[in-house]
């Protein structure tokens, strides 16, 4: 199972949601989407999957409350759309 954590509108790594390993943001306006804006890994754990991580807790947390996903981050847009197993929480355009 994977470590990363659910703080205020992201999804992180590490110890702290006020200074993360990783994060990933996101915005809710409290309907059925969520818009990820940004996914940042810091340079010690980049090439280690963290942001693929963080893309699957998304994809989670949007199949656990009924949402879509809106990936406006270029990063997690390349992975929702690469993924066939994330098309259902994939927003139509």
């Amino acid at each position: 199972m994977s470590n990363v954590k659910h703080g205020d509108q992201m999804f992180y790594l590490g110890d702290s949601e006020s200074k993360p390993d990783a994060m990933m943001t996101y915005v809710s306006n409290g309907d059925d989407k969520i818009v990820i804006d940004h996914t940042e890994v810091s340079e010690e754990l980049q090439g280690q999957g963290k942001g693929k991580e963080l893309v699957e807790a998304a994809v989670q947390y949007a199949r656990d409350n009924n949402k879509k996903i809106v990936p406006v981050c270029t990063y997690a847009k390349k992975v929702l759309e690469e993924n066939k197993d994330y098309q259902d929480v994939l927003a139509a355009e």
